[in-house]
Formats: C-alpha cells, structure tokens, sequence
C-alpha cells in the first residue's frame, strides 16, 4: 500500500493566507494521485478557533478528497466519536489546534462532516486487498504530558499488519532545549513507521530501527534556516518499505547572514541591497527574503543606527524583514545569544513555554493544572488583567 504523509498545512495563517491555502491544495491533489491513503499528522488549521472563512477553506480541501475514489478503505475505527466516512483521509490535531479533551477542536468538525477520520488517541485500520495497516494517533497535547499519554494509552502494535505510530510532537533530538521533551528512544516500541508533524522542517531518521519521517509544513511560518528548503509530502510504500519526498510548488525562502563587524552603517546598507538584489534577480514571484544581521560594528556605531525601515519598500519584487538582534553591543551578548538563531526552529512560543516550566519548577509548582495550559491562558489574552482573572479560575475552579 501506497501512504501519502503530509502536515502543517495552517490554513488561515494571516501572514500568507493565500499560499497556504493554495500549496496544500497542490499537496493534496499530488498525493492523491500517487496513494491509497493519506495521513495527516497536525496543525491542519493555524488556530484552535478558526475564523468561518478559514473553516471553509479546510472544508473545501477536504470535501474534494471525500469525492474522490481511493484504492483502499477504513475497515475499523477505535477513538472519539463515530465513523462517518470509509475515506482513508486520517488525521490528529496538533498544538495549533489543541483544546481542552471535552471540547471539539477544528479537527473534530472535519470529522464530524464526513470528510475524514480523526484518530486522536485512538486508532483506525485500513484495508487493501489482503494489506492491513493500522495507524495510531495522538494529537499534540502539552509536552509535560505526553509520556504519561502514550503510557496511559499503551497502544501494541497488530499482528500481521503494518503499524504507524503518528503524533505531533517536539522531540529533543530535534529541538534539545527543554528537559520536558520526550527523546526518540521514549517512543511505544513494535511500530513500522513512525510520523510526526510539528516541525516545519522535512526529517529523515530512524526510530526503534524502523523509519522515522516528519515531512515538515507546506507553508512558510516560522521563517526559519531549515524552512529554505523545498515543501511537500512524502509517499510511503509497505511492500517495498520504501519513501520518497516529493515536492509542491511553494514560495521561496532565503535566509542571508551578514557579518556587519567593523562596517560603518553605510557600508553595511550597501552590503544588504548588493545581497538582496543578487537573491532576487530578475524574479517576479516575490520570494522571501531573511536578512540577519551579526557582528560587531565599527567603534562608535550601534544597532540602532542603521535605518533598515526603507528596505523592504525599495525592494517590491521581494518580502524582506531584517532582523538587527545579533549585532553585539556592549552588555548585551546575553541577549544576542537568544537572538542569533541558538533556538534553531524553536518557536517563539514553544521557547516561552519552557522558560514558564522551568521558573515553575523553581518555585516548586505542584497544582494540578497543566503548566503549558496556564501558559496560553496568559498568552491568550491582550488585557493582563483578564489573563490573570482566567488563570485563577482554571487553577482553583
């Protein structure tokens, strides 16, 4: 059996909402005609409360797969809620779309319309002939929990079939900065194949000496060094125990590091145009373009004296943002450290989340109450007042 793995679509991510939309358009039409199956490892939408329009997208997307005829079908279903479809179309939620475990999520109205199965902390087989594979799903929780979710959902592999373990996850092997982070090794053992969504980066490795694949998002987001790679999906062949990635039409994206030490602010302005224009050519499909800026400048200039604001303007055939945080002043490497790219495709989000566990340990936090919970109810809310007023609630309700 053919299986198509695809992730991280966030539709409706403001910053580029048409391009999400369209490239896992691409990435579905594409891995359709080259599977009997599709899994889906998380963050289908950007948020856990979706805009109308943003669900109407995903509806779309979906609703054109439902309509399609698949050489293989969904033959048992174990999880939350019922079966509406025999499409082998099958996804968990991710962190993006995360919900306390008695509320629905975008995931479950996908779901509950018929257009496919979520399998969050469940499983569903799916048949082919004489081929059997069964997939096992967890969707993203908070890191602090998900050893004691995989441990309390004890899932065993199936005689006779081929077994996927698919989850959405951080793992340390591939982001070593919180002690929270499961380790690869940690992972249920007797799987086939395992997959997992999350990072936005295509990954490549083993698990328990069987394929470990995370095919990365088919969007930008994170606007990190690995996302300058190419997007897409890959197919997995049972019988052949084989993979390939295949790529989608998608923006690109160009991260430029330029070492400003010694310069005056009008060489460096200099350096950044002449590098720019040199990316973008004579392109006329706006890429992307990072420009990071480290080093120490010439004695008696700052960061703040370079005025970048004009940048992006002059160069309309290119999207490009600047970043001055790298550059060293005095008193500030703590600071440039955190800022120069230490935290590779770390989000910003989930780095706060760590830095908010570890300040609870250190104050000996012991509640109930998820941590990383807590963390997006203040993170959640403008007034801080009110963020604070729900944190209580949830703390002693």
């Amino acid at each position: 059996m053919k299986i198509a793995i695809l992730s991280d679509f966030h539709l409706g991510y403001e910053r580029f909402r048409d391009d999400a939309y369209t490239q896992a358009r691409e990435a579905f039409e594409k891995a359709y005609s080259m599977s009997d199956m599709m899994i889906m490892p998380g963050d289908i939408f950007d948020y856990r409360h979706p805009k109308p329009d943003v669900i109407a997208e995903g509806i779309t997307l979906f609703r054109e797969l439902s309509k399609k005829e698949f050489h293989a079908r969904v033959s048992l279903f174990e999880g939350k809620g019922e079966l509406y479809t025999n499409k082998p179309v099958i996804l968990i939620p991710g962190t993006h779309e995360r919900r306390s475990d008695t509320d629905v999520d975008p995931t479950d109205i996908l779901s509950l319309a018929g257009l496919a199965v979520n399998i969050n902390m469940g499983k569903v087989v799916v048949e082919k002939g004489n081929e059997i594979v069964v997939v096992f799903g967890v969707g993203g929780v908070a890191e602090e929990r998900f050893k004691e979710t995989i441990d309390r959902l004890a899932f065993k592999p199936v005689d006779g079939a081929f077994n996927i373990f698919m989850f959405h996850q951080s793992l340390y092997e591939l982001l070593p900065f919180s002690k929270d982070f499961m380790h690869v090794e940690d992972l249920p053992e007797g799987f086939d194949l395992y997959v997992d969504g999350h990072i936005h980066n295509r990954v490549e490795m083993k698990c328990h000496g069987k394929p470990f694949l995370i095919p990365g998002s088919t969007v930008l987001t994170q606007l990190k060094e690995g996302e300058q790679e190419d997007k897409g999906f890959f197919i997995f062949d049972t019988e052949k125990k084989t993979y390939a990635f295949h790529k989608i039409s998608s923006r690109k994206f160009v991260m430029l590091k330029i070492d400003v030490s010694g310069e005056d602010p009008r060489s460096v302005m200099e350096t950044i145009d002449k590098r720019i224009k040199e990316t973008t050519g004579s392109s006329t499909e706006r890429p992307v373009i990072r420009v990071e800026l480290k080093g120490r400048m010439k004695e008696g200039f700052k960061a703040s004296d370079l005025d970048v604001s004009k940048v992006p303007a002059s160069h309309a055939n290119a999207i490009v943002e600047i970043t001055r945080g790298s550059i060293v002043e005095d008193g500030k490497e703590e600071n440039v450290e955190l800022q120069s790219g230490m935290l590779g495709n770390v989000s910003v989000r989930d780095y706060g989340i760590s830095i908010f566990l570890e300040k609870l340990r250190e104050h000996g936090y012991s509640l109930k109450v998820s941590p990383s919970r807590l963390f997006e109810i203040l993170s959640a809310e403008g007034k801080k007042e009110t963020a604070v007023v729900k944190a209580v609630e949830e703390l002693f309700s």
